[in-house]
């Protein structure tokens, strides 16, 4: 059963209640706080704060802070009185559930309505996104569509531009080569005309003639470039560097993992010899890992409370390891050390930060631990928010999601506890 605290304080005003708890000494994170307009639930295991209120209070402008050791919570009341007393007198069983039951289900229903306003302020979001990137595009598409037409028209331009160049140049070079294709003519001819008469020509004189019959042909087509053979084909060898964790780098949570890993190495450094009790102990027990092994064995025969001395020893010689905790929290299931077995699996999940796929089958167990825990305590509430906590990591577990979905009517008040 929960310790009931009892040495609260509570102040008030026309329009507001104040109530302050003291957590003795737990951590913050580990404290659990459930309200509505009519109830109010705070849990530190093995502590517990549970009121019902003596009259509605606006649970929306309410506000609970957490802070040196302290949970201080302001109440804005629906109506400006002054109440006789913080609580109502419910003795009846029946009652409470009733006022539990309704609470859980305003909860949810606000749940509900945020995740659906959640999800349409999303939907806004998306939809003005795309109409805001389909505009961009279409500016996008216009603005090349304008460069195209300039650049066809520049184009056009100036290939109009070169063919005028290009007919000034052939009429230039025509008007150029007239008197000199003339004057070929004529040498020809001359040339012709002594050959008729057995004059004797000069060899020069027929070089000039054959140099001008070449002017006249028309421009030499230009010599071709020797081009290089084409190169040889290569391989290159390319080599990944392995990762620890199968997941695509892209598609993990790099800096988690490295965390994860740099804790892992840490604890496996940080074995403590120097407590005095432990001088008589052999090699092989000053090992963590060796003494975990022992305890999996006892364990495994049934032996828990053997099991349980292996892993407290092995605590002693290295608190960081994660695994420790959350197996001796079997063994206190087994023995019904429920408070023991809740503390050891808290502090397994506090060991298992940050959360990466290494450590997901690790903290599966240590939640359905702890939830087994508080539903042997009749803490159904928080039992249920371990096993969703276990659903969200292996959500396809048929047993899994039975048995949450036991707990979940056991709440609802369907089906006896018993």
């Amino acid at each position: 059963m929960p310790l009931f605290v009892k040495d609260y304080t509570w102040t008030q005003t026309e329009s507001t209640v104040y109530i302050s708890i003291p957590l003795k000494g737990i951590k913050s994170g580990n404290v659990d706080i459930f309200s509505s307009d009519e109830y109010l639930k705070v849990n530190f295991p093995p502590f517990l704060f549970e009121v019902f209120l003596y009259e509605p209070v606006d649970d929306d402008r309410s506000v609970a802070k957490i802070g040196n050791g302290t949970a201080v919570f302001t109440l804005q009341k629906k109506r400006f009185e002054i109440w006789e007393q913080l609580f109502r007198n419910h003795d009846d069983k029946d009652k409470q559930r009733e006022i539990r039951e309704r609470a859980i289900l305003k909860a949810h229903e606000k749940a509900e309505a945020i995740s659906k306003a959640k999800a349409t302020k999303k939907q806004e979001e998306k939809k003005y996104a795309l109409e805001t990137m389909m505009k961009l595009e279409a500016e996008e598409r216009a603005k090349i569509q304008r460069i195209k037409e300039e650049e066809c028209a520049n184009a056009c331009a100036e290939l109009e531009s070169w063919k005028l160049r290009q007919t000034q140049m052939v009429s230039e070079e025509e008007t150029k080569h007239e008197p000199q294709a003339a004057t070929t003519h004529d040498s020809n001819e001359t040339h012709k005309q002594r050959k008729s008469d057995n004059i004797p020509v000069s060899r020069s004189s027929e070089n000039t003639a054959l140099a001008n019959s070449d002017q006249t042909a028309g421009p030499k087509k230009p010599k071709q470039l020797d081009l290089p053979a084409p190169r040889s084909a290569g391989c290159i060898k390319i080599s990944f560097t392995p990762r620890v964790f199968p997941t695509a780098l892209r598609e993990s949570r790099l800096a988690e993992e490295e965390e994860w890993l740099q804790k892992q190495a840490e604890a496996r450094r940080s074995v403590n010899t120097d407590l005095a009790e432990l001088d008589d102990l052999k090699d092989e027990e000053r090992n963590p890992d060796w003494l975990k092994e022992k305890g999996d064995k006892f364990f495994m025969a049934g032996n828990y409370q053997a099991a349980v001395n292996a892993y407290n020893l092995a605590i002693k010689l290295n608190r960081n390891i994660p695994s420790l905790f959350s197996n001796r929290a079997a063994c206190h299931l087994k023995l019904r050390n429920l408070h023991k077995a809740i503390e050891d699996s808290s502090q397994a999940l506090e060991l298992f930060i940050p959360a990466v796929d290494d450590n997901a089958g690790a903290r599966l167990k240590a939640h359905i631990r702890r939830g087994t825990a508080f539903c042997e305590l009749e803490l159904y509430v928080e039992g249920l928010q371990d096993y969703n906590a276990a659903l969200k990591i292996d959500p396809h577990n048929q047993g899994l999601q039975a048995d949450t979905e036991k707990i979940r009517e056991i709440i609802q008040g369907t089906i006896s506890n018993a």
